[in-house]
């Protein structure tokens, strides 16, 4: 079969998967998507296609869809379809933000860039991101406001071999949020994160940053942001006030698996 956006789908032969049937069609069109055969925005061909083009059945088909909606790779539209899945400030709160004001007061951030310059990977985010310490990368400070006060300080690094033609002005400039314009322009989509806290006294920029006491309590969260087949885009080191907001994530049973399936 081939499908509206030119991939071919080939039928499954169970015996050689190794794997439940319906993973094995996870697998073929994350592999599709990811090869961008359907770009963020595309429709899916329809489950019955699908199913005929990978020699199952649709209740295999639609199996596998819903893990892949669950992840949050595609999302289905009540009578319209499957499509893939697109950041924007809705999936930016729902999957990637966790940060709310302590009565539960949720917002999206007001970010101001700090600083944008070029540099070289240090130990940890060489680590993080798979490159060899030295490589070249991009390294973009953020603070992040809400409510009107400053809360989060974030440090990003970005590898330079994946972000050719990133500028400051682009980055200052974006009109949505950066996991939105990764995939806008540059084809990266972040699928999920690995995410490591831990209670540490703030430095004397961070303190400066958010209008605290240097040493003050604060808790940092090391983020690596994996796009398909876990690769690492993106490596930040945010650091909370605490003081009137809380760290919260909510996981379902589908993140669950697929964090515990992180390396």
């Amino acid at each position: 079969m081939t499908s509206e956006a030119g991939t071919q789908f080939r039928p499954i032969a169970p015996e050689s998967v190794g794997m439940p049937l319906y993973r094995a069609v996870k697998r073929a069109l994350l592999d599709a998507v990811g090869a961008g055969a359907f770009a963020p925005g595309d429709a899916l061909p329809a489950e019955p296609d699908l199913a005929a083009g990978f020699g199952v059945s649709v209740g295999t088909v639609r199996k596998a869809v819903d893990e892949l909606v669950a992840e949050h790779i595609v999302v289905r539209r009540q009578g319209r379809g499957t499509f893939v899945a697109t950041h924007d400030a809705g999936r930016l709160m729902f999957q990637f933000f966790h940060v709310e004001r302590a009565d539960g007061l949720r917002d999206l951030p007001a970010v101001t860039l700090l600083s944008f310059q070029r540099g070289r990977a240090g130990e940890d985010a060489a680590e993080a991101l798979q490159l060899r310490p030295g490589d070249g990368v991009v390294e973009i400070e953020n603070v992040l406001q809400l409510q009107g006060r400053p809360v989060i300080h974030d440090r990003i690094v970005l590898p330079s071999l994946l972000f050719r033609g990133l500028t400051e002005r682009r980055v200052r400039d974006r009109p949505g949020t950066l996991y939105q314009f990764y995939q806008a322009g540059f084809g990266i989509t972040v699928l999920r994160a690995l995410e490591r806290a831990r209670a540490v006294a703030a430095d004397r920029a961070t303190a400066r940053v958010l209008g605290i006491a240097a040493g003050a309590p604060v808790i940092e969260v090391r983020r690596t942001a994996l796009s398909f087949n876990d690769q690492p885009v993106e490596y930040r080191a945010s650091i909370v006030d605490t003081t009137r907001h809380d760290y919260v994530n909510v996981l379902s049973r589908s993140e669950r698996n697929a964090v515990a399936a992180l390396p």
